[in-house]
């Protein structure tokens, strides 16, 4: 990847944020030429490397050890042994989603995220060194708090909006992870905005600055600590550099992107903005907004032109009650509405297919 003596696109952006790997499989993390900060799953990606033939014969090793407990148990097993094989090519921490098919039920979420990190603990990964994704719904995300009391650091998943992220604060999540893209854009080119300047023109970029601003906010008038931004959802090496001037912490990038990235030598010329070297502390005395961005704070591409200016208000309690004044935010928001629920419904396909692949190991094992 990249070419001796030019400063490529990655590298430039791995000096404005935290880069990550969107990827599971430690043979590509060891390849890169810079060493990611964190690793980053989903669903899918756990079944991707559950099939993966280099995975087999540990396949066989835990269906035969935990078939006695279910096949969440050996899911869940798998995942956390194939984050682990990734732990030394990272600085930081390995990151699991629990499963979507829990996404609105409170216990089953906090159970879940328990057994991962039991897990993490029975092969030697201390809870410093993993996080655990909790999709962006009333009920899951009450689960966060409860897991803070216990050590389990929580990021905020499949989110899309500002009052989402303001529940991810109160809910006392590490990160959150809002896609820049729609799940859908990913294979239906239809769906994918293409902009040539997309910190300027995503229709995104906008809702990125006002969680930012908020959380600035936030921090400045509470003290308390804000999640960090880990975007996501890139289906563009521009996107991804559109993330490092945005003013985002983190970004995490698949391993399509990350090798476009390594491949091209950067030319601050060419870049229609430029990010800035990563701050101390992502709040305590943080920059403004980039002045060429700060007109689009005022709108909302994805609401239209008819948005009324409000922002989301920090001062409603979006967990109490199990989440309810949080659901009824999504719901309200078309976007986020539609946005959240094809987000889970690939991830429960995903895991679906991997349940049918252990239970039918199962049988015959």
């Amino acid at each position: 990847m990249g070419s001796a003596g030019s400063v490529t696109w990655l590298q430039k952006l791995s000096e404005q944020l935290n880069v990550d790997v969107d990827w599971m499989d430690p043979a590509y993390t060891l390849s890169m030429p810079i060493k990611p900060h964190d690793m980053t799953s989903n669903q899918g990606w756990v079944h991707e490397q559950i099939c993966n033939p280099v995975n087999k014969e540990l396949f066989r090793q835990v269906v035969k050890e935990y078939k006695d407990q279910g096949w969440v148990a050996i899911y869940t097993r798998m995942a956390v042994l194939m984050s682990k094989a990734n732990i030394d090519n990272i600085q930081g921490r390995v990151l699991l989603q629990t499963l979507p098919s829990n996404a609105y039920d409170t216990q089953k979420t906090l159970e879940h995220a328990r057994a991962y990190a039991k897990e993490f603990e029975s092969v030697r990964v201390s809870k410093d060194r993993f996080c655990i994704k909790i999709p962006s719904t009333g009920p899951a995300l009450n689960a966060c708090p409860i897991l803070l009391e216990e050590g389990i650091r929580p990021l905020g998943t499949a989110l899309f909006s500002v009052h989402q992220a303001i529940a991810a604060s109160q809910a006392g999540c590490l990160y959150i992870s809002p896609y820049y893209n729609e799940v859908r854009a990913h294979d239906e080119q239809e769906f994918w905005p293409k902009p040539d300047d997309p910190a300027l023109l995503h229709p995104m970029s906008p809702r990125l600055v006002q969680i930012l601003e908020t959380y600035k906010r936030l921090y400045k008038e509470t003290g308390k600590e804000q999640p960090f931004l880990k975007n996501a959802s890139f289906i563009s090496p521009q996107e991804a550099m559109a993330a490092g001037e945005l003013g985002c912490q983190s970004a995490t990038i698949s391993h399509q992107v990350l090798t476009q990235l390594a491949d091209l030598p950067y030319d601050g010329a060419k870049q229609p903005g430029e990010g800035v070297p990563k701050p101390e502390h992502p709040y305590r005395n943080a920059a403004p907004t980039p002045e060429r961005l700060k007109k689009i704070a005022q709108t909302d591409p994805l609401i239209g032109p008819n948005w009324d200016g409000k922002l989301s208000r920090t001062d409603i309690d979006y967990l109490a009650n199990g989440g309810v004044e949080l659901d009824k935010a999504n719901e309200a928001d078309p976007e986020t509405e539609k946005r959240l629920r094809e987000a889970l419904a690939l991830f429960v396909a995903a895991e679906k297919r991997s349940q049918a692949k252990i239970e039918e190991a199962m049988k015959s094992g």
